[in-house]
């Protein structure tokens, strides 16, 4: 379930932060939306309602929820990670390689069961304290399989 404009300005309330008219507009365009953002896609439709506002202040808010995990980050390989309210449960991606579309996925009990066992062997196997996982399948979704291959 997603969080709403409210469940996140109550968090960040509770953890003594500020609810500037910035920061509630960077949560409403998060919350406001079915997709992954970007920094400068957010920074788009904050600006329309806030003309003053400035992409450092979108960077900075972005940092700060991902920090207190009200939203999801994903990084797909680029140089820029893509945002969407954060969800209740530990989900995982698809991410098509063509358009760049994002679907979160939560994955099956055993999908995750094989995860965790995988991450408690590579644990021990290299020494390495693991804090979590991100797993994402890349590949073709379906528009993008349909296109002629000179357009993806």
């Amino acid at each position: 379930m997603k969080p709403s404009d409210r469940n996140i300005t109550t968090a960040l309330r509770r953890h003594g932060y500020k609810l500037t008219p910035q920061r509630c507009a960077v949560v409403h365009a998060i919350t406001s939306s079915q997709d992954h953002l970007t920094p400068t896609a957010i920074f788009e439709k904050v600006s329309q309602n806030h003309p003053g506002i400035g992409l450092v202040t979108v960077y900075r808010t972005l940092k700060l929820l991902a920090e207190l995990e009200l939203i999801c980050e994903l990084h797909t390989g680029g140089n820029c990670p893509s945002y969407t309210a954060g969800t209740s449960h530990h989900h995982h991606h698809l991410v098509c390689s063509g358009c760049g579309k994002v679907v979160d996925f939560a994955s099956p009990r055993l999908i995750e069961h094989n995860v965790v066992e995988l991450e408690g062997r590579l644990s021990r196997e290299s020494g390495f304290r693991i804090d979590d996982h991100l797993l994402e399948f890349t590949g073709l979704c379906q528009l993008c399989q349909k296109a002629p291959a000179s357009s993806v």
